[in-house]
């Protein structure tokens, strides 16, 4: 934990949650700190000792869509199944619709996840209409329907826009509509400081989100983004195509660069970010997950160190590094223990505090030149690490299929 007792940043190495019997139950967090004294007069070194008032604001995370309606779009895609199956798991929602385009997948999803509480509706949020229809009655929106594939994006720019772009839009409409209390919206890194068309959509779509509260003319619905990196074998990403190339017998990997780094979060860890931003949202702002980075040579290395590497020059709109926090948005970037912040650049309506969030945690603004970067990332994924990553996901070859 790291804070600035009289303007000096300090690493907190012990910190405890004390419960005050006798300041009417409430609770503070005991934080000491190392201190040199020689930044104020003395040659000396000591600890401080700072308690800090611990606010629940009767907030339950555990119990928060318990008997509510919680509507996905995209919902049928990687990161839709695994919410709806960590949702199932730890809450006892009244319905939990998945809102998406096709009827093949829902039908193969509704085998796996036919709880009592599922409901699975057809539509496209290109659809303004069918969007006011599906929301009626429902408390909290995911959204993550989106066009991802950067190469097909430049090839099909309307296309992406319509999806990525106005699609945004009818969701937040839909949502203001229709009274839902909290909307999370999927982003992506290549939304920060985009060169490709695909996050230059995400752009667009992460500032609708982020003004969204301003439309409503004081209505309720907060809205967030949660931005994070590649997923870990989600579909079309590098994990499963180097898995496939492998498992038919090709001993060589295609690589654009090697010098190519990428941030990395399995689905499961997406999902609880998103979980986390329901739970301490204020609205506006974007939620940055702290997740590793990976070397793309690492990650061949690790799922085959015999393969061979063969450079094949980057596609068009890819970066070499991708970014999640900007040096631009420094200003108004807070960190957490667990995450970043992006604070909304103008608030009309109120003044919100974004260093103090409704689970009681505290922030601190970030250094004017910090930049959240994956190449300059400080957790690196080992090799080792990488391969026992692709082992748990079942993305690892038996070793006498690697050596053959």
């Amino acid at each position: 934990m790291r804070f600035r007792p009289g303007g000096l940043m300090v690493e907190c190495r012990f910190v405890w949650l004390i419960e005050s019997p006798w300041l009417d139950g409430s609770s503070f967090l005991l934080v000491i700190f190392p201190v040199f004294l020689s930044e104020f007069f003395f040659q000396d070194f000591s600890f401080g000792i700072v308690f800090f008032p611990f606010i629940n604001h009767g907030l339950d995370s555990s119990a928060m869509f318990n008997d509510k309606v919680i509507f996905i779009t995209g919902g049928t895609g990687s990161f839709g199944k695994m919410a709806v199956k960590m949702i199932l798991e730890r809450f006892a929602p009244r319905k939990l619709i998945v809102f998406s385009r096709d009827e093949l997948k829902q039908f193969e999803m509704a085998q796996e996840f036919n709880h009592p509480c599922m409901r699975y509706f057809l539509g496209d949020v290109r659809d303004l209409a069918r969007l006011r229809e599906a929301m009626q009655g429902v408390d909290y929106v995911i959204h993550a329907a989106a066009l991802k594939q950067v190469p097909a994006a430049e090839y099909n720019p309307m296309e992406c826009i319509k999806t990525n772009v106005y699609g945004a839009e009818n969701v937040v409409k839909a949502s203001l509509e229709a009274g839902v209390k909290q909307v999370v919206a999927l982003s992506t890194d290549k939304a920060a400081n985009p060169i490709n068309l695909y996050g230059a959509t995400k752009l667009l779509s992460d500032k609708l989100f982020v003004s969204a509260g301003y439309w409503g003319g004081g209505k309720p619905t907060k809205f967030s983004v949660v931005r994070y990196g590649n997923v870990v074998g989600s579909r079309g990403s590098v994990l499963p195509f180097f898995y496939e190339r492998l498992r038919r017998g090709e001993r060589e990997l295609p690589i654009t660069d090697e010098r190519m780094t990428r941030f990395w979060i399995t689905l499961e860890q997406g999902v609880e970010m998103v979980l986390t931003a329901f739970a301490c949202m204020q609205g506006g702002e974007t939620f940055v997950p702290k997740i590793p980075s990976i070397r793309i040579v690492d990650l061949a290395r690790a799922m085959d160190p015999t393969a061979t590497v063969r450079l094949v020059g980057i596609r068009p709109g890819e970066k070499v590094h991708e970014l999640l926090c900007p040096k631009d948005n420094a200003r108004d970037t807070i960190e957490f223990p667990e995450f970043f912040i992006i604070k909304p650049t103008v608030n009309f309506l109120k003044t919100v505090d974004y260093t103090r969030n409704p689970l009681g945690q505290t922030g601190f603004h970030v250094d004017e030149d910090f930049e959240y970067s994956s190449d300059s990332n400080p957790h690196f994924m080992t090799v080792s690490e990488i391969a026992d990553l692709n082992a748990r996901l079942q993305f690892s070859l038996p070793q006498t299929q690697t050596a053959s």
